[in-house]
């Protein structure tokens, strides 16, 4: 390297590439629902801002075209109003300023209004649903905090400052060709402009404008498309996880794997101990799908007749399947089961008020046949 004599070698300009790479590294895994969802309270959804700026500026564009005569006829009402009034009658005189008011509210309205609708359905077109959440507008002071590489790498060296800038060249070059054809095409009537009226030449020079105004418009909803796409993809992005993430959210919501273990063996132990009481029971009450209750009775020591097993779907299923085997009674009662299985729980005895249901199955079995003729 050559160095003049009084001067220092300049240290050589080296772009980082890691600048490049994705800033959400060791991220792979798609967001959850739960993520999505909490991003969405929060008010981080995908939204391109070009496709609400292109939505606005061709409704507005629109309606502009559609009420340029109205428009126009106002402007010139407001100045004759003005004009003619302006040497007889006071500037100081506050009455003009409620003239000009109700002039100005006139012509601004309805394109302000068009404008904050178009607006609002650009939201809702992106976002299925009309989403308003507070933590978006709440102020966070460490988003203004002053990191001027952060900055510049965000700006210049990352997937979307790249896709930004492109795009803004694209579109100034494409917005630039319109015009300049648009205005080129019509520019022999400039000349002819000499041979008319002022009004006319007015009328034409801002339906040209209009012209050119709907063009832009459409051609900017044009290049938002690809750009809400873009979007998307960002948001996705950025709320990538990583494996440790989607575990640990997994756990918070269905608990900790060695608990979910412990309750799987706690209802396994109980089902077994429900297939164990199911042999010991005198008489299987069924829905006769939904629901099992096994009830057993011994006089010799119970009070009144316990609940020892019950269940619901594929346990009803397991209960109905073992008494079969163990030539237990299986009785159809669809009100008595439902209100067994609601109403008591295992180990307890049957209320009172469902002892005259019980008795006439009972009396179906042998063993409380004989009970009873022994009574006699």
């Amino acid at each position: 390297m050559i160095e003049q004599e009084g001067t220092f070698p300049l240290p050589p300009f080296i772009i980082d590439l890691q600048w490049f790479a994705a800033e959400d590294e060791g991220r792979s895994e798609d967001p959850t629902e739960t993520k999505l969802r909490k991003a969405r309270e929060e008010g981080r959804v995908p939204k391109s801002q070009d496709l609400n700026g292109a939505f606005v500026m061709l409704f507005t564009s629109t309606s502009l075209f559609l009420l340029a005569p109205f428009i126009l006829r106002e402007c010139i009402g407001v100045l004759r109003f003005f004009f003619t009034r302006a040497t007889t009658a006071s500037i100081q005189n506050t009455g003009w300023f409620f003239v000009f008011v109700r002039y100005f509210m006139k012509l601004a309205l309805p394109i302000s209004f068009v404008a904050l609708v178009s607006g609002v359905a650009a939201n809702i077109v992106q976002n299925k649903t009309v989403l308003f959440s507070v933590k978006s507008i709440r102020p966070q002071f460490k988003k203004i905090s002053p990191d001027v590489i952060r900055f510049f790498k965000r700006s210049f060296f990352s997937t979307e400052g790249l896709f930004n800038l492109l795009k803004s060249l694209i579109k100034i070059t494409a917005i630039f060709f319109v015009s300049y054809f648009t205005i080129r095409n019509d520019l022999f009537m400039f000349v002819s402009l000499l041979g008319v009226s002022l009004t006319q030449s007015i009328f034409y020079i801002t339906s040209l404008a209009g012209k050119v105004l709907l063009e832009v418009s459409l051609l900017l909803v044009v290049f938002a498309l690809p750009d809400y796409f873009f979007q998307r993809r960002q948001f996705i992005d950025s709320l990538k996880m990583s494996r440790q993430e989607v575990k640990e959210e997994l756990k918070e919501q269905e608990g900790d794997p060695l608990v979910r273990s412990y309750v799987r063996k706690q209802m396994q132990s109980l089902v077994r101990e429900s297939a164990r009481n199911t042999t010991d029971a005198d008489v299987v009450i069924t829905n006769p799908t939904h629901f099992a209750v096994a009830v057993q009775y011994e006089p010799a020591y119970m009070t009144a007749p316990t609940v020892v097993a019950k269940g619901s779907d594929g346990t009803a299923y397991r209960i109905k399947r073992l008494a079969k085997e163990a030539g237990i009674l299986i009785e159809e009662n669809k009100p008595l089961a439902r209100a067994l299985y609601t109403q008591v729980a295992i180990g307890r005895e049957v209320p009172y008020e469902y002892f005259n249901a019980l008795v006439l199955i009972f009396t179906k079995l042998d063993k409380f046949k004989t009970h009873a003729q022994r009574k006699r």
